[in-house]
């Protein structure tokens, strides 16, 4: 896992600048590991959240659940078991409807206790401004009045949201604009490849777009395509070929 300074790095970031990093490193396509469905950030003041996957699978819409009275306290145990900081991944499996909500004032309270900085989650949230209150940042598919049967059902297994498969460790990083699940080969080299890109871009295409004062339209062209080859140049030396194409 990456120390607790590496994690404040990254989530000194937005996650596009975090994404626009990743993709210069990884393996796996560009159009994968991230949400692929709307999603929307119900705390955008508090900034991007950056953790480790903890997986849990719920079904308000089934009463039976909530008869298993031992649920609940092996599902803590576990959540706290596992290194933190954490976000909470959980997969709603009433999709597309939504009967009721998992997370509240009293589950948001709970797992900021047991090192749970936020959720992300395919269901509801209620009770938003007392889970902002208790600094519990939450990306989710809708706000909702119940919880119904809410019960934790399975976790520690693979989940998928918004269209994204991800695993039970698994580094996220999560803002306004949706989330980015991290395969654990490219965490090392994830911070290292954002700042470099970040810095490409400055120093390229957007100072290229920043410096049009005064200049035809001709050479704002001229200027803007020279900034792109640099860019592109730039990423390529740094990353390898076949990397480093500017979207």
């Amino acid at each position: 896992m990456l120390s607790h300074a590496d994690l404040l790095k990254l989530k000194r970031w937005n996650t596009p600048t975090i994404y626009n990093g990743w993709e210069q490193i990884t393996k796996h396509p560009r159009t994968t590991c991230f949400n692929l469905g709307e999603v929307r950030d119900f705390m955008p003041q508090m900034g991007p959240m950056v953790g480790y996957a903890v997986t849990l699978q719920f079904e308000p819409s089934k009463p039976e659940h909530a008869k298993n009275k031992d649920a609940w306290l092996e599902y803590r145990r576990y959540v706290a078991s596992v290194p933190g900081p954490k976000i909470l991944v959980l997969q709603d499996m009433d999709q597309p409807n939504v009967y009721g909500s998992f997370w509240g004032e009293v589950n948001a309270n709970i797992h900021r206790a047991l090192g749970c900085v936020g959720t992300i989650t395919d269901g509801a949230i209620r009770d938003l401004d007392e889970m902002t209150n208790a600094g519990f940042k939450a990306l989710a598919k809708c706000l909702c009045v119940g919880h119904a049967w809410s019960a934790p059902v399975r976790w520690g297994i693979d989940v998928e949201v918004f269209g994204c498969p991800i695993k039970p460790g698994q580094l996220i990083h999560a803002d306004k604009h949706g989330f980015l699940a991290i395969p654990k080969e490219d965490e090392e080299r994830l911070y290292e490849a954002a700042l470099y890109m970040d810095g490409n871009e400055c120093e390229t295409i957007i100072s290229a777009g920043r410096s049009a004062n005064g200049l035809s339209n001709d050479e704002i062209l001229e200027n803007i395509a020279r900034a792109t080859e640099r860019f592109a140049a730039n990423a390529a030396a740094k990353f390898g070929a076949g990397k480093g194409e500017w979207q």
